[in-house]
């Protein structure tokens, strides 16, 4: 059997929940490995909802550990209110099922405030953050001033790592206009939510190596997506983390030779959320129409998606980067209807044609889409779940799809239920 990795393609929002949720019932122990509460996850279950931002899918599913990895950066005042929400709707939720990391970075309230402050004073410069504090949170980890979840536990330590913060930030924040945090407040605000967090704080390698020599089975759980990445994503226009599979192994305590078979959840369009590059983006009635029809808003933020054809030559790129033995392909029903479909197949940037993304900012801001058409269908595949309930127009989409980025489809997904899912190769069989 093996482990596997799950990883966006795009630029979030592909779907990820569903899949990882389909998987997580044939997995023993879900880890999340990188982000924050920045990112949204919606599962439907038996006809209940629940949107998750920093617990693992598995945490819905009897018998599973869930695991939130140092790669996280975790709020842990919204983690508390997560647990507190999803244990309403009737999920059993405690330490014996969720571990945190004991080396963990926080996300404080003095991060969100840094946060929403930058992305004000950069005015159309912005780079569209959720303004949770995620980016700052990162910050503080990388320049070793960050409190650790372990932190909390340790009175002296807390106490000097809270003076380096705030010798930082509220110079900041006073320089931006901003109002400053109180030190004795801050460590009234930590003290209190400690008591709540000690009990999840976990040694998290060591419970996946014990894992490991027990054969048991990890999904690992990434969050945003390839073309978020703080290294090769569309930069600035990222998020503050490493999303590629790669992460998966640091940002939980394993070796690369854990993680086993990499999928990519892919969006058979492609969207956006914030600013920075598009190549495929539709501003017309047919991004509208793709955007209404996919429900393309945030689960965190509520905010609207942006919409656009189906970018091969971005997702062929991801492939690459991520080195992805397969892709889930969700969303296919959204483009029922349509008379004819297009795929950008490459760029046009300043006369010259591309077949791949350039790093260089001005360069992706120019990029022109090159687009093959593709004959629509009018058949309904909403619900599918063999390839006989697909239009054959829909499987050459798929194949074409398949050709242009070079990897397989190994799940097709056709609606939001788990069940509406074509299974082509269990990524757990390798």
């Amino acid at each position: 059997m093996s482990n596997v990795v799950v990883i966006g393609s795009q630029w979030g929002d592909e779907g990820k929940g569903k899949i990882v949720d389909w998987l997580s019932d044939r997995a023993d122990v879900v880890c999340r490995f990188q982000g924050g509460h920045n990112a949204g996850h919606t599962l439907v279950i038996d006809g209940e909802t629940y949107k998750l931002s920093l617990l693992p899918s598995g945490i819905v599913r009897k018998g599973k550990t869930s695991i939130i990895g140092n790669g996280v950066v975790v709020d842990p005042w919204a983690l508390i209110e997560e647990i507190e929400r999803i244990s309403a709707q009737g999920v059993e939720i405690g330490p014996q099922n969720l571990m945190v990391a004991e080396n963990a970075a926080l996300i404080l309230p003095v991060h969100r405030a840094v946060d929403k402050a930058r992305e004000t004073a950069s005015g159309a410069r912005k780079i569209g953050t959720t303004g949770r504090g995620i980016g700052p949170a990162y910050e503080d980890k990388v320049a070793r001033r960050a409190i650790r979840v372990c932190d909390l536990m340790d009175p002296s330590t807390l106490e000097e790592r809270v003076d380096a913060l705030l010798a930082h930030h509220n110079a900041l924040l006073s320089g931006l206009g901003e109002p400053t945090f109180d030190r004795a407040a801050l460590m009234q605000e930590l003290d209190d939510i400690a008591a709540k967090i000690a009990p999840f704080a976990a040694v998290v390698w060591k419970a996946l190596d014990e894992a490991k020599h027990k054969n048991k089975r990890v999904l690992f759980e990434g969050a945003q997506g390839i073309m978020l990445d703080v290294d090769h994503g569309t930069y600035p226009f990222v998020t503050s983390s490493n999303t590629v599979p790669g992460q998966a192994g640091s940002g939980v305590g394993v070796g690369p030779r854990t993680l086993g078979y990499v999928l990519g959840i892919t969006k058979a369009y492609t969207t956006r959320v914030g600013a920075g590059p598009f190549p495929s983006e539709l501003t017309d009635e047919i991004g509208e129409r793709l955007g209404e029809r996919g429900r393309e808003f945030g689960t965190v933020t509520s905010r609207k998606r942006r919409c656009g054809w189906f970018d091969a030559v971005l997702v062929r790129q991801s492939v690459k980067v991520a080195g992805m033995d397969g892709i889930a392909f969700t969303k296919l029903d959204v483009l029922d209807g349509f008379d004819e479909l297009k795929i950008c197949v490459a760029y046009e940037i300043d006369g010259r044609r591309y077949d791949h993304l350039p790093a260089a900012t001005g360069l992706q801001a120019r990029a022109k889409p090159i687009y093959e058409t593709l004959q629509g269908w009018s058949e309904s595949t909403y619900g599918a779940r063999s390839w006989a309930d697909l239009p054959a127009t829909a499987i050459k989409y798929i194949r074409r799809v398949e050709e242009l980025i070079e990897t397989p489809v190994a799940l097709l997904s056709t609606s939001p239920e788990r069940d509406d899912t074509i299974l082509v190769r269990d990524p757990f069989e390798g």
